[in-house]
């Protein structure tokens, strides 16, 4: 059957042979080494990927901690504004107060004062009444004249009087 081809049989199976050394030659120095050569690329980019996904997974930790971090240094920055404000309204108040303070120990002390003042004014008002009324009996004494002419020279002192420095 394989002369009816051309072939003789001799040179089919040293073909046959030819071409299965030629396959175990090339399955052992090439195929063997390509195939090994797959799996240490497969390996690589498994291995590339498991470390690209560990790297997300520690920048996603990272991220999650400066965005943690972040979230803390602004609830301190608004803590610090919150007792600061607290502190300027407590100081405030308190320069408020002070000057409250001042302003009712003022009018307190201006009230002692106008009340010394007015004190004194009618001390000086007691004076002048008292020495009218020596003058007054002075002249009364002087001259003896009735009961009218008392009225008169009294009216006329009490009218210099409330003329002169007798008001308060």
């Amino acid at each position: 059957m394989v002369e009816a081809l051309g072939i003789s049989l001799k040179d089919f199976i040293f073909y046959l042979i030819n071409f299965l050394i030629l396959v175990a030659v090339l399955g052992k120095f090439l195929y063997k080494p390509f195939v090994n050569a797959l799996k240490d690329r497969k390996l690589t980019i498994k291995a590339a990927l498991e470390n690209a996904e560990m790297t997300n997974r520690k920048a996603d930790e990272k991220m999650a901690s400066y965005e943690k971090r972040i979230a803390k240094v602004e609830s301190e920055g608004k803590e610090i504004i919150r007792a600061a404000r607290l502190r300027a309204e407590n100081q405030a108040n308190a320069i408020i107060g002070e000057a409250n303070e001042k302003a009712d120990e003022l009018l307190e002390q201006a009230r002692k004062e106008i009340e010394r003042e007015k004190e004194k004014a009618l001390a000086d008002v007691r004076e002048q009444i008292g020495t009218l009324a020596i003058m007054a009996a002075e002249r009364i004494m002087e001259k003896e004249i009735e009961v009218n002419g008392q009225d008169q020279i009294i009216d006329k002192v009490i009218e210099e009087a409330g003329a002169g420095k007798w008001q308060s």
